[in-house]
C-alpha cells in the first residue's frame, strides 16, 4: 500500500499530539517540586535556544513581515503567555485527562470566533454542532458538581486563550515563518516567567526535576515539529482528525503515570466534545473540497 500524503500527515500529527501530551506529563510531574513560573521559565530556557537554533538552521531569522503581520504576531504571543499559565495551573491541579478532555473543544470554539470574529460562514449542522459540543463541555466541567473547583476555569480559560492564538495564526501572510512565529511566542513566555518568579520563593532544582524538565521541552519541540510536518501534508479535513489522539494518550498518562482514573461524566462528555469535533470537520471538508 503506497505512503500517501494523508498517512504521513496523520502519522505527524499523532505523534505531534503525543509529544504535546507527554510534555503536559513531565509539567504536571515537576509541579511537586517547583512553583508554576520557575518551572514555565527553565523549561522555557531551553525551548528558546533549540527554536533560536532552528530558526537559523532553517534560515528563518528575518523580520520584515511588516506591522499589520507584526500585530498579529504579537496577538498571538500575548495570548500564548496567557494560554500557558491557565493550562499549567489547571495542569498542576487537575487530572490530566481532564484537563486534556476539555482541550478537545478547541476545534469547535476555533470554527465558532471564526464565524463570529471574520464572518466565516458556518451553516446550522455546523452551529447545531458547536452547542451540543459545548454541553458536552458542561458534562467535563460539571458546574456546581462535587468535582467542580475554580481550576477547571483555568483550562476552560486556556481554551479562550489558545482559540484567539489560532485566529491569529490564521490571519498571518503565509511568507511568516511558522517556527519564527513559535519562537516569538516562546521568547514572550519566558519574558513573562521571569517577571513571575520575583513573585515566587525559588525552590532548589533537583536531579529528578532537571530530567522531567528536561523531558519536557525535548516533547514540546518534538510537538511543535511534528505540526508543522502534519499543516504541511495530505488534506487538513483529514490530518485535524488526528488531533483527538491526545485524549487517549492522556487517559492512558493519567492512569499509568498519577493514577488518575476520569470518571463516566467527564469521559461521556468528551465523547459528545469529540463527536461534534469530527463531524464539524467532516461538514467543513464537504464543503470545501481540495481541488
Amino acid at each position: 500500500m503506497p505512503f500517501t500524503g494523508n498517512m504521513r500527515g496523520a502519522l505527524a500529527m499523532t505523534a505531534s499530539m503525543a509529544a504535546f501530551t507527554v510534555n503536559d506529563a513531565f509539567m504536571k510531574a515537576v509541579s511537586d517540586d517547583l512553583p508554576l513560573f520557575q518551572s514555565i521559565l527553565l523549561r522555557g530556557g531551553i525551548v528558546v535556544i533549540a527554536l533560536l537554533a532552528l530558526c537559523y538552521v532553517l534560515g528563518q531569522l528575518r523580520f520584515d513581515f511588516g506591522r499589520r503581520n507584526w500585530g498579529y504576531i504579537l496577538l498571538r504571543t500575548l495570548s500564548e503567555m496567557a494560554g500557558t499559565v491557565c493550562f499549567i495551573t489547571a495542569l498542576t491541579y487537575l487530572p490530566i485527562a481532564n484537563v486534556s478532555a476539555i482541550l478537545q473543544a478547541l476545534p469547535l470554539t476555533v470554527t465558532l470566533a471564526g464565524a463570529v470574529v471574520f464572518r466565516e460562514r458556518i451553516g446550522w449542522r455546523r452551529l447545531g454542532a458547536i452547542l451540543i459540543g459545548f454541553v458536552g463541555v458542561m458534562f467535563i466541567v460539571q458546574p456546581g458538581g462535587a468535582d467542580f473547583n475554580i481550576y477547571t476555569l483555568y483550562g476552560v480559560a486556556a481554551v479562550g486563550m489558545i482559540t484567539i492564538r489560532d485566529l491569529a495564526a490564521r490571519q498571518m501572510s503565509d511568507d511568516v515563518p511558522s517556527t519564527l512565529v513559535g519562537l516569538m511566542a516562546a521568547v514572550g513566555v519566558l519574558l513573562m516567567a521571569s517577571v513571575g518568579v520575583w513573585f515566587e520563593d525559588w525552590q532548589p532544582v533537583t536531579q529528578p526535576a532537571v530530567l522531567q524538565l528536561s523531558g519536557a521541552a525535548v516533547f514540546i519541540i518534538g510537538g511543535y515539529v511534528f505540526s508543522v510536518a502534519a499543516m504541511r501534508s495530505g488534506d487538513i479535513g483529514f490530518v485535524a482528525q488526528f488531533r483527538y489522539t491526545s485524549l487517549l494518550v492522556a487517559v492512558i498518562l493519567g492512569v499509568v503515570v498519577f493514577d488518575d482514573i476520569p470518571s463516566a461524566m467527564t469521559m461521556f462528555g468528551a465523547g459528545i466534545v469529540v463527536a461534534m469535533g469530527l463531524f464539524t470537520l467532516y461538514r467543513e471538508r464537504r464543503l470545501r473540497p481540495l481541488a
